[in-house]
């Protein structure tokens, strides 16, 4: 497994995570997994953080879906480990993300600010709105139009998004509450038209800024992946 590395000090690793490898695994699948990866090459970074049901989640301090690709930041240390944390649950770290989304958003910018819930059909599903069961959490998703792209008679829409919230799967279910669900997204989107360049789903972590140890802002970025560029062209 190849990871490149995108920012790296003492305490803390910033990777760019391919899509179509979990963070990490779920005690079914023998897939290799984001955590294999650092086990291999971080050892020293087995017991930083906290299992979950018996399996490892080393430095692994947020997460992104299997079909995300982009930016993943990791606590080489404990110390890191609960920094980061404490950034993350007091809601100081920035993350901007880049998605292609079935249809063409009417608003040039927007905000969600909708609960999410459990799926009362699915237990693989959250959502937002009407239907919604179980505990229901606060989100909030900011966007940006950054083009609206028309492909062989069907519509999409290329958005920056900002998520101020961190919800599982927080971004593909407030882009199916707004009616306008990421693209290729088997799980929320899988009857609708899924452009040829594409062939996973189309969300990608871009960016991510958080303050190291040292106090110092920090934003690293990944790069744009090639076929949400072709796309456009």
């Amino acid at each position: 497994m190849k990871i490149k590395i995108l920012y790296e000090d003492p305490n803390i690793l910033a990777i760019d995570k391919p899509s179509g490898i979990s963070v990490h695994g779920d005690g079914r699948s023998k897939k290799k997994t984001i955590a294999d990866w650092i086990l291999k090459n971080y050892p020293k970074m087995k017991n930083v953080g906290e299992p979950m049901e018996g399996i490892p989640r080393p430095g692994i301090v947020h997460r992104l879906d299997n079909e995300t690709s982009g930016v993943l930041l990791l606590a080489k240390n404990e110390k890191a480990y609960q920094f980061l944390k404490s950034q993350f649950k007091n809601r100081e770290i920035k993350k901007t993300y880049l998605a292609i989304i079935s249809g063409h958003v009417k608003n040039d910018r927007g905000i969600i600010n909708k609960l999410i819930g459990r799926s009362p059909k699915d237990f693989r599903r959250h959502l937002a709105g009407r239907g919604a069961r179980g505990e229901m959490r606060e989100a909030i998703t900011e966007y940006k139009v950054l083009k609206r792209l028309e492909i062989l008679h069907s519509k999409f829409t290329y958005l920056e998004i900002k998520p101020k919230t961190g919800r599982t799967h927080q971004i593909r279910v407030h882009m199916k509450y707004l009616n306008h669900p990421v693209v290729c997204d088997s799980l929320y989107n899988p009857s609708a038209p899924c452009p040829k360049e594409i062939k996973r789903l189309a969300l990608h972590a871009k960016s991510i800024e958080f303050k190291n140890l040292k106090g110092e802002t920090v934003k690293v970025e990944s790069p744009v992946p090639k076929e949400f560029i072709k796309l456009q062209k």
